[in-house]
């Protein structure tokens, strides 16, 4: 019975992860490119009470008995799955139709990742149009550079092209190509990627270094459609389901400590 204790204990502690991990997800259900999240378990060890042997009158007993003590979290993995194209009023609205993901470069000089492609346009300290995020981090091309509006262009010229390349309109109506475009970066594995705040991502030993499009073979270009944002994948009626579940697991398994405890109060009445 003290087994059962520790054992429900631990199931409780791990539905409370898997619903925090639900609240997180309906709490982002309107953020821009947000990937929802899923609560994996594993079970704990197992107690071997009687050893598969046979028995004293020679008879072979094949399966023995086992007892597991419990479970526990074993990963919170975001599903990278395209999320709705939402149509934008705005011109620096982006979203991305495929695995690609915007780099940006952080504060502090590093370059994270995102699929959220709400972007602005900022002016600098020397007075130059840039392209960021509104954290104010760059948003970088496929050189590496900052996205700028070139000197004497305004802002509102500005031109994208479905295939991520970038060029401006001249008063007359010519396009011009200014030969860089987004850079879009894919992962081995997108679930290894570390989840930071303002919605970026960083690379891990896990999730394999960056890939960029049009640089390393065997990628599937994305497309980056202007005017459009890529909505939440978090589906709602499947969170309220979830939600339910984890709600009714947490309730069997303090039934379980209340049961085993009501157990050991009986077992200790009858010493007396």
């Amino acid at each position: 019975m003290m087994r059962a204790l520790y054992t429900a204990a631990t199931g409780m502690i791990a539905e409370q992860t898997n619903l925090d991990t639900i609240s997180h997800n309906l709490s982002n259900v309107n953020t821009t490119g947000y990937k929802a999240e899923r609560t994996e378990f594993k079970s704990l060890l197992y107690q071997t009470l009687q050893t598969r042997t046979t028995t004293a009158n020679g008879e072979r007993k094949p399966v023995g008995a086992q007892v597991g003590l419990g479970t526990r979290v074993a990963a919170v993995t975001s599903i990278f799955e395209q999320g709705p194209m939402m149509a934008s009023d705005l011109d620096t609205d982006f979203a991305v139709s495929g695995d690609g993901f915007f780099a940006v470069r952080g504060m502090d000089g590093e370059t994270y990742y995102t699929r959220n492609g709400s972007f602005s346009w900022s002016i600098t300290a020397d007075g130059n149009t840039i392209l960021t995020d509104h954290e104010g981090c760059p948003v970088l091309d496929n050189t590496g550079n900052v996205i700028q509006v070139p000197e004497g262009v305004s802002s509102e010229r500005m031109f994208f092209s479905q295939n991520g390349s970038i060029g401006y309109l001249t008063a007359d109506g010519d396009y011009v190509d200014l030969n860089q475009s987004f850079a879009l970066f894919q992962f081995n594995n997108p679930a290894g990627l570390d989840k930071l705040s303002s919605s970026r991502l960083q690379a891990t030993e896990a999730s394999g270094q960056p890939m960029q499009e049009g640089v390393a073979p065997g990628l599937r270009r994305s497309e980056v459609w202007q005017n459009y944002l890529e909505g939440s994948g978090v589906q709602v009626a499947d969170e309220m389901v979830n939600m339910i579940i984890a709600q009714r697991a947490y309730e069997l398994n303090s039934k379980a400590i209340q049961t085993s405890d009501s157990m050991l109060e009986t077992a200790n009445n009858l010493k007396r």
